[in-house]
């Protein structure tokens, strides 16, 4: 018999339990390996298989949180370690691949460019858990799953129609660059997490989800990039579009004043 406190296990005694969930931080091992098997992967010169050890990562990364949330077996231990294989998987993985295919022929340059997206995803990560829950259906700053998959997927478009990396030296430094900033950024990104699957929808959103299912299938490296550089972009779209509307309220709220009797 026991008791729970804190979302940890007691003993009758008032001794902690050993052990934690093993599906939630299967999937989170299954992430951190994915991870360092894309930065394996790119050592060899395999850049394809790197960038779809990248996907694959942020699959059961999806996965562990949803299967958390989903038997009530979140832990602080959990969210913990979850943090850890993002960094190693979304954020050092993408780096090192990068580097690998194209920004080592940059020298000095191309490392530093990789290593502003590391610090730039650990620095997401941290603000993303010390920060207290506000709008559950925006994201502040691009988040550095996403991101690792807009680098792993221009990545493995260059590597799969075998464009040189040295050709893309610059233009993926500068992206990167970008992209960092874009994950530290204040730009507002909606958030993946508020999909709800359990609501009914039009029959036309299926017969699109399909299709777009069937596209990606067909072009994998062609239709990921062209989904992540959307998502990419809907952020400043986004912000811009609630600085307008910010903007044109508090203008009708002057007028307002404006116009109240002497």
């Amino acid at each position: 018999m026991g008791f729970k406190l804190n979302s940890f296990t007691f003993t009758e005694d008032g001794f902690p339990q050993r052990g934690i969930y093993l599906l939630p931080n299967l999937l989170t091992t299954s992430a951190l390996f994915s991870g360092f098997y894309a930065i394996v992967a790119a050592m060899k010169g395999l850049f394809d298989t790197a960038a779809i050890a990248i996907f694959i990562a942020m699959i059961a990364d999806g996965l562990d949180g949803w299967v958390a949330r989903l038997t009530n077996t979140q832990t602080p231990f959990g969210a913990q370690y979850d943090s850890l294989s993002d960094m190693v998987a979304f954020g050092i993985a993408p780096a090192l691949v990068s580097y690998s295919w194209s920004l080592s022929g940059l020298g000095k340059t191309g490392w530093l460019a990789a290593f502003l997206y590391t610090a730039a995803a650990a620095l997401r990560l941290a603000r993303f858990n010390t920060q207290q829950v506000g709008d559950k259906k925006c994201f502040q700053g691009l988040p550095s799953t996403l991101a690792a998959g807009m680098v792993a997927s221009t990545v493995w478009l260059g590597a799969s129609y075998e464009i040189p990396g040295s050709f893309m030296a610059v233009p993926l430094a500068i992206f990167s660059t970008l992209i960092a900033a874009l994950m530290v950024s204040t730009m507002r990104y909606l958030s993946t997490k508020s999909l709800q699957f359990k609501g009914k929808v039009p029959f036309l959103t299926i017969v699109s989800m399909v299709f777009l299912i069937a596209a990606v299938a067909i072009l994998p490296a062609e239709m990921l990039f062209l989904l992540f550089f959307a998502y990419l972009v809907s952020g400043p779209l986004l912000t811009l579009w609630q600085l307008r509307k910010m903007r044109k309220q508090h203008h009708m709220q002057k007028q307002k004043i404006k116009n109240l009797p002497k």
